[in-house]
């Protein structure tokens, strides 16, 4: 298999969502979602997979689901994300898997992710949904594209690092983390 990488946009609070919701529209997020994604595996919850509505083309999607009983045409289920992992590497064991959300799967993959692709968006918006906190002492940021509201910036962990404590909530949000990896 190839890296593990979590993929979002996150608010400066923390937020990812609200309801079943994304609080913004920013056009060149998803079409940078659509290009980095195209030709691998995403993996990701019950919840963010409906409100995606479908199977998303030229990606092989893994759904995690406590519900045994749900299916859905062109999608593969697991029980956790650990046997997701399991069936992306069986499936497709040289793409990079994507996890695309929500909040409980980046939580339960966190100690496993190996590099972040995140849309800083310059907002705080309302939201029940949280990405983990980005920690300095555990993440390096490889790059910044600053844009109109937004920032895409990718992170890489740092080596050695333990997983970081991916428990903080909204009201924490996340730390901005300059190219050199001190925070802002």
């Amino acid at each position: 298999m190839g890296e593990v990488v979590a993929i979002a946009a996150v608010g400066r609070n923390g937020v990812i969502g609200a309801g079943n919701d994304i609080p913004w529209r920013i056009t060149e997020d998803w079409a940078r979602f659509r290009a980095v994604t195209m030709g691998h595996v995403l993996i990701m919850g019950r919840k963010t997979f409906d409100s995606v509505g479908r199977p998303l083309p030229g990606r092989r999607t893994i759904v995690v689901t406590r519900d045994e009983a749900w299916r859905n045409e062109g999608v593969t289920t697991a029980a956790t994300v650990e046997q997701a992992l399991a069936d992306a590497a069986r499936l497709a064991p040289e793409a990079t898997v994507f996890v695309a959300g929500g909040g409980e799967i980046y939580r339960a993959a966190w100690p496993l992710i190996d590099r972040l692709e995140i849309t800083e968006v310059d907002l705080e918006p309302a939201g029940d949904i949280t990405f983990p906190r980005i920690a300095a002492a555990d993440w390096v940021a490889t790059g910044r594209d600053q844009r109109d509201g937004f920032a895409f910036v990718g992170y890489r962990r740092r080596t050695g690092s333990a997983a970081n404590d991916c428990t903080a909530g909204a009201e924490e949000g996340t730390r901005t983390l300059t190219p050199e990896g001190t925070g802002t």
